[in-house]
């Protein structure tokens, strides 16, 4: 693993300034910089990417972009290249084997989708795994509370030897803070790209990380459909490989996550959370967590289920109130 390189992208991208409605379809942002830094095995920086794109799409300039990052269209349309040349310029830097770093879940959808509008081929493998600095940082350092990057910069007394809000500079900042982690700790808790999603059940994804484990399944066409199939609902311990049977049965206080208790006879508590993410209007895929829990964390599974007990009740009682206020 020593001839490993890390690669911390940051982009900025613009969108369109008379609002969504009129933002091209499944191109919401545009991207108007690239900005990445390389690091070896040790994490030490070994090089620096930069490039600015001009825009082909939002060619003005949404004020909030141009609030936050001080970047105008005249000097994009002046020093900006056109995006096949500058992504190919940073995929032939990146080299082959890289490993993609970047701070929070945006860059990898949005660098993939802006590849896809152009018709450009995907380079990436299927499924793709990263390192999210952010939930690095959250889990090592901030007991899951994820901060900003200048948050963490000044948190961990890291020199702010330059702005914060450009490509290169954010890239910059998130690779000295990846810089302070040990690389042997966080190598076992990647993150998982949910861009390209499974076509089906062969390509779903089940990852153990040391703590927890992961399912994302391929797409269904409704959460109705997806909670009929045996593999999203079945609980398994992950240390064991045992079915187990349910504690508390999946519930959800809010339709879009569910939640289940299990007790696995050799390694105790099992706590199930189910996320329905939207693919578009119709489509769902699942997004399953595991995780071993004590006697505190499963009666905090018992406690949310109350919850949502108490609350059904509190809305049929007022409902019938309402019906009963209209038959006088």
């Amino acid at each position: 693993m020593d001839n490993i390189n890390y690669i911390v992208f940051d982009l900025e991208w613009n969108q369109c300034s008379t609002g969504k409605a009129d933002a091209v379809e499944d191109f919401p942002f545009e991207i108007i910089e690239i900005g990445a830094v390389k690091l070896d095995a040790q994490f030490h920086m070994i090089g620096e990417f930069h490039r600015l794109i001009c825009p082909q799409v939002y060619k003005q300039m949404h004020r909030a972009i141009s609030e936050v990052t001080h970047m105008d269209m005249e000097e994009l349309r002046s020093h900006g290249e056109n995006f096949t040349t500058a992504v190919q310029a940073f995929l032939e830097w990146c080299g082959e084997g890289a490993v993609y770093c970047t701070w929070g879940s945006m860059d990898l959808t949005e660098l993939q989708r802006n590849l896809k509008y152009y018709r450009m081929e995907n380079p990436f493998p299927k499924p793709l795994f990263y390192y999210d600095v952010q939930k690095l940082y959250a889990l090592f350092y901030r007991d899951g509370e994820k901060p900003s990057l200048d948050t963490a910069v000044e948190e961990l007394g890291i020199a702010e030897e330059r702005p914060f809000h450009r490509a290169l500079d954010d890239a910059y900042y998130t690779g000295k803070v990846l810089a302070q982690m040990d690389a042997a700790q966080i190598e076992p808790y990647l993150s998982i790209d949910y861009y390209r999603l499974p076509e089906n059940s062969r390509e779903e994804i089940y990852h153990i990380f040391p703590n927890y484990s992961k399912y994302v399944s391929r797409m269904f066409a409704s959460k109705e459909e997806a909670l009929k199939e045996r593999v999203v609902t079945e609980m398994r311990c992950y240390q064991c490989g045992r079915a187990l049977r349910k504690k508390i049965r999946w519930f959800t206080p809010n339709q879009k996550i569910y939640y289940a208790l299990a007790i696995c006879p050799e390694h105790g508590y099992l706590k199930g959370k189910v996320r329905m993410k939207k693919v578009d209007d119709e489509r769902v895929f699942v997004v399953k967590t595991l995780k071993l829990t004590d006697a505190e964390g499963a009666q905090g599974i018992l406690d949310r289920k109350d919850d949502v007990r108490r609350k059904r009740v509190e809305r049929n009682r007022a409902k019938k109130q309402r019906m009963k206020g209209k038959s006088k």
